[in-house]
């Protein structure tokens, strides 16, 4: 069954299912920009795929999306984006071989005047999104999964994952050979003041850098 003919908010089969499926980035990418599985390409501009070289060492993994991604058609090319960038490089990870994506491919969000404000997704929707993703593992087999955010920590660890009480710890997944989850850098854009937008950053940087010592 393809997932393009897939009703809204039905659960396509795993691509790891599908014996045909594509298994390249290009092919996956591809074929995502044809998703219907749920109703989110309605209002979206296009699907946002993930980027990055296949046969990355680290995967960066956020919840969906934002304004910018949207437009542009690519991930983390934002204000989070350009953050993590910057906080990649202080520890020395290239964010050219690195793989970026997003659970969610469509950009979910609300009218609020001229501006389209970001809307949590659903578990419908990570459900029928969650497909790509794992072909996305899949095809890039990276030897560490970093989860940006809660959104993105649950979805690939489970309900009971609490980032605020378990990020920077490494996670048992069946996913790659080391996985851990750390918050996503847009949350450290709506802190407060500068300090705590400091010093959570300086907090980042740390997980960051735990991700780095595994490359070795």
């Amino acid at each position: 069954m393809n997932m393009t003919t897939q009703p809204p908010n039905s659960r396509p089969p795993s691509l790891l299912e599908q014996p045909a499926a594509a298994t390249t980035i290009a092919s996956l990418r591809e074929s995502a920009t044809h998703c219907t599985a749920c109703a989110l390409y309605r209002n979206a501009t296009q699907t946002v795929f993930g980027e990055g070289p296949e046969g990355a060492l680290v995967m960066l993994i956020g919840e969906q999306p934002g304004d910018a991604e949207d437009h542009a058609g690519h991930p983390f090319v934002g204000p989070a984006g350009k953050l993590l960038d910057r906080c990649l490089a202080e520890v020395g990870i290239d964010r050219s071989q690195t793989y970026v994506t997003n659970v969610v491919k469509h950009f979910k969000w609300v009218p609020r005047g001229p501006r389209r404000i970001h809307s949590k997704p659903g578990a419908a929707e990570i459900e029928a999104c969650f497909p790509w993703l794992e072909a996305e593992i899949a095809a890039v087999a990276p030897r560490i999964i970093v989860a940006l955010g809660a959104t993105a920590a649950q979805a690939l660890f489970g309900k009971a994952f609490r980032v605020t009480r378990d990020r920077g710890r490494l996670v048992a997944s069946a996913l790659a050979p080391h996985a851990l989850a750390t918050v996503h850098p847009s949350a450290l854009l709506r802190a407060p003041d500068e300090e705590t937008r400091e010093r959570e950053t300086r907090r980042f940087v740390e997980d960051l850098r735990k991700v780095a010592a595994i490359l070795g």
